[in-house]
């Protein structure tokens, strides 16, 4: 992780985020002491579990060839009581 002081995190706001996408956390300090992290968003989401909306998941679901062949059991399905 990279640290930057407070001040030159201000001056170097942009760099810090292309850093945080490249290269991993970013450490902010002030007066020595440790006040933040600035992360790539895909880390935030990752850490938090939020879940992909479901558009983005069916865009990112494998690609299943056509000629797949699932197979289907050919038993009836069993006789249920409701009493």
């Amino acid at each position: 992780m990279s640290g930057w002081q407070v001040q030159e995190a201000k001056q170097r706001f942009s760099e810090v985020l292309r850093r945080a996408e490249s290269e991993g956390p970013q450490v902010v300090t002030r007066h020595g002491q440790e006040v933040a992290v600035v992360i790539d968003i895909g880390e935030y989401r990752r850490l938090k579990g939020e879940a992909p909306d479901f558009s983005a998941f069916l865009t990112d679901s494998p690609d299943w060839d056509d000629d797949l062949d699932f197979p289907r059991g050919q038993d009836l399905p069993r006789d249920v009581r409701f009493d």
